[in-house]
């Protein structure tokens, strides 16, 4: 099993309507579709990136919207939407209703009129979907990674990551620092060197996980 995460950019007719009103001059530059319901009436929770104001003009740009609730919340602002369409493009629900892979939120709406979003499954059913889309939107592939059943805040290894517990009970991560990395050697029974190389690369593989997930 794979995970692949797209960035799609969708020409104007296949925009949807929420999109094309964070492209451009709004306030709003991200939207992120959190969660959908599986049933007809289309519900929702979205975040925006701006205040109530602008996610409220955001949002009554969809002929389809039939309640809103809106919560401040995350730097932004929750949207919890009813719709009785969803409004996207028949072209593309066809393509997503006919894959064979499943779609990880958030998906991104961005106001450079991107949208990115992760699909998990079947290498083949991956390559076919991709395949599909890409008659519809200039298509990129910006990771693929292998599908975990369990999110992980990073790929550490065993002794990593006790390095990492490790400096954490010694107090090498308080502010002011109270540990030293020759704490963490005493507690894993190794050099001061190999205490401080695991550090080092147990931090590089957190930072570099937590910036690929924004």
């Amino acid at each position: 099993m794979k995970r692949i995460r797209f960035s799609a950019a969708y020409p104007e007719r296949l925009r949807h309507p929420l999109h094309r009103s964070i492209v451009g001059e709004s306030p709003i530059a991200r939207a992120e579709l959190l969660m959908w319901s599986p049933t007809a009436d289309a519900t929702t929770l979205l975040w925006f990136d701006g205040d109530r104001d602008a996610t409220t003009a955001a949002v009554e740009a969809l002929d389809s919207l039939v309640a809103r609730s809106l919560v401040r919340g995350a730097g932004g602002t929750y949207a919890f939407l009813r719709q009785d369409d969803y409004e996207f493009p028949a072209a593309l629900l066809d393509t997503v209703a006919s894959s064979r892979v499943i779609f990880l939120p958030p998906v991104v709406f961005r106001e450079d009129g991107d949208v990115r979003f992760e699909a998990a499954g079947a290498t083949a059913a991956l390559s076919g979907f991709h395949d599909d889309l890409a008659d519809l939107a200039d298509l990129t592939i910006e990771r693929v990674q292998e599908f975990e059943r369990r999110a992980t805040p990073s790929r550490l290894t065993d002794r990593q990551r006790a390095a990492l517990e490790a400096a954490v009970s010694a107090g090498y991560y308080e502010v002011p620092r109270e540990g030293t990395v020759a704490d963490v050697a005493a507690a894993l029974d190794c050099s001061t060197s190999t205490a401080g190389e695991l550090l080092r690369k147990a931090e590089a593989a957190v930072v570099e996980r937590a910036v690929e997930s924004e």
